[in-house]
């Protein structure tokens, strides 16, 4: 089982956490259901669950009613869920890239 945390900005918030607290009650389902995905096979998880979108950062695929991607990287033997949002391009905004990029140097 592999561990997986949310991102905590250097005020204390938790931006994926609040994201998945907005969401309607079968997306947050969805969004779980991903996550357990995630804890349960780590690095072997590939599409369409998972995707590399850059070096070091990576995104949860999450289909239904809405489709929302949580980007993520791994850090010391665990996975931390840096960002969120819903998708509604066909191609992944660049500022939503950017902004998981950031994070993900927060974290280091």
């Amino acid at each position: 089982m592999w561990k997986v945390k949310f991102f905590q900005t250097a005020r204390g918030d938790h931006p994926v956490k609040e994201f998945m607290e907005k969401l309607e009650k079968k997306s947050y389902a969805r969004v779980l259901r991903s996550i357990s995905l995630l804890q349960e096979f780590g690095p072997s998880l590939r599409m369409p669950y998972s995707k590399k979108i850059a070096s070091k950062l990576y995104e949860l695929r999450v289909k239904g009613i809405e489709t929302i991607r949580i980007f993520y990287t791994q850090a010391n033997q665990e996975y931390y869920l840096v960002h969120a949002f819903k998708k509604e391009t066909q191609k992944t905004p660049r500022q939503e890239i950017k902004l998981g990029l950031d994070r993900i140097k927060e974290l280091i």
